[in-house]
């Protein structure tokens, strides 16, 4: 499994599953923040027609373009059912953002061959580690 900084190193597109409407909160900033570092973000709010420029879907199956990370900003509970969709779509990791631990998840993620990483933000390991993707194409 490979570590945080090697996600972030080899990840372009992140699929932000419970993304907020509302920047002020981690589950809006966090994603902004990554968006602002080149990630590509795909909001996945069934609440919420778009979010940071981008068409927001209403569940992970719905996502028809590939996906590095799933990027988890619900409770612990939904964590295993997200980790099954992370499969199903093809992604390549597994990311609960921090204060969030799954074993089922991880159990599930792993056993799928997913990468995965539980209680880290994203954002903070992005700048931590100085990670910036190019231009948008």
């Amino acid at each position: 499994m490979s570590e945080p900084r090697t996600i972030l190193e080899n990840a372009r597109t992140v699929a932000v599953v419970g993304i907020s409407r509302d920047p002020s909160k981690p589950s809006g900033g966090v994603p902004a923040a990554l968006q602002e570092r080149g990630f590509r973000i795909i909001p996945v709010n069934p609440h919420a027609g778009e979010l940071l420029g981008e068409r927001s879907v209403p569940s992970l199956g719905e996502v028809k373009e590939s996906v590095d990370v799933v990027e988890v900003f619900r409770p612990a509970e939904e964590a295993p059912d997200i980790a099954r969709q992370a499969i199903e779509i093809g992604a390549k990791a597994l990311w609960l953002q921090l204060g969030i631990r799954s074993p089922k998840a991880r159990e599930i993620a792993e056993r799928a061959g997913l990468d995965y990483v539980e209680d880290h933000c994203m954002a903070v390991e992005a700048r931590r580690h100085d990670i910036k993707k190019g231009s948008k194409d």
